[in-house]
């Protein structure tokens, strides 16, 4: 679905988004190490993350009278929470076992880049300036990326890159196929990939059972309500309202906000090039806000 067939959001709207995807999503990095390195089942833990939050989304539209999706939304839905969530979110997961939460959300930083890559194969290349704001985040976070080392454990990485190139087709294509707008959309999407988490869940035999551990519901609940609907919501609705290209400048965010919420909460490690590096990503979120800007106006 485009944005134009929706009013044009407002600013502040545009803004309180990008703030959630920037800091909530910074920060579910480590929620979701909490959770899994506590002894909750992946992909049961994802079924239960996703699950939740689209039931009660679904719940919520149900109670204001909004119409449901059709049997074509709900199929659209399935691949598209598939995509995100169940292989994107699910790989970053899994990968959560083997590597550190600031490393994983940095080398997540060349999502935008795949992300790039699949629009243009589908026709849709961004402009030269958001080329350069994405080669600058990128030069960032790789230098941010120092200290960090991936090469150790090479499954985690592959993980990790297949995991982010999944995320890239989803969102494209989550702007192409008929999703209902909203948030009925986002909890179909949601509540479809908690579905299909808790059928591979039971087809590889994992113990359906949440640790009891502060901890771990603590970061479950600030999963289920902070990281999904109000985070995945927000990066939705800036895709579908605003533009995938700004919505994917959170990439750029995110790593420093999961590098001291690591090193914050879970005593990992903080290392000087991060205060290098920081200054060209904010650079590059700037430029790629001024571009989205002046295409808009243009």
């Amino acid at each position: 679905m485009s944005s134009a067939s929706h009013p044009r959001p407002s600013l502040a709207l545009i803004i309180a988004a990008l703030l959630s995807v920037y800091v909530i999503w910074g920060t579910t990095y480590f929620a979701i190490k909490v959770v899994v390195l506590g002894g909750m089942p992946s992909f049961f833990f994802m079924g239960v993350r996703f699950g939740t939050a689209g039931g009660l989304m679904l719940l919520w539209q149900l109670a204001r009278r909004a119409p449901m999706p059709s049997a074509r939304q709900w199929l659209n839905a399935m691949l598209i929470g598939g995509l995100l969530l169940v292989i994107g979110n699910g790989g970053v997961t899994l990968a959560e076992h083997r590597v550190s939460s600031g490393a994983t959300v940095a080398l997540l930083s060349v999502v935008p880049l795949l992300t790039a890559g699949v629009s243009g194969l589908l026709g849709e290349w961004p402009r030269p300036l958001e080329w350069v704001a994405m080669a600058l985040g990128t030069s960032g976070i790789a230098l941010m990326l120092l200290g960090h080392d991936l090469t150790s454990d090479p499954f985690g990485t592959a993980l990790l890159l297949a995991a982010g190139l999944s995320w890239a087709v989803g969102t494209v294509l989550s702007r192409r196929l008929d999703i209902p707008g909203g948030a009925t959309g986002f909890g179909a999407e949601m509540l479809c990939a908690g579905a299909l988490s808790l059928l591979i869940s039971l087809a590889i035999h994992e113990p359906w059972r949440v640790p009891p551990s502060g901890p771990v519901w603590l970061g479950l609940g600030y999963l289920v309500f902070f990281g999904s609907i109000i985070g995945f919501s927000a990066y939705r609705f800036l895709v579908e309202r605003v533009a995938a290209t700004l919505a994917m400048t959170y990439a750029y965010v995110n790593p420093p906000v999961a590098l001291l919420t690591g090193w914050w909460l879970g005593n990992e490690r903080f290392s000087t090039p991060l205060l290098a590096g920081l200054p060209i990503v904010l650079a590059a979120v700037a430029l790629q806000t001024w571009a989205h800007a002046r295409n808009k106006a243009s």
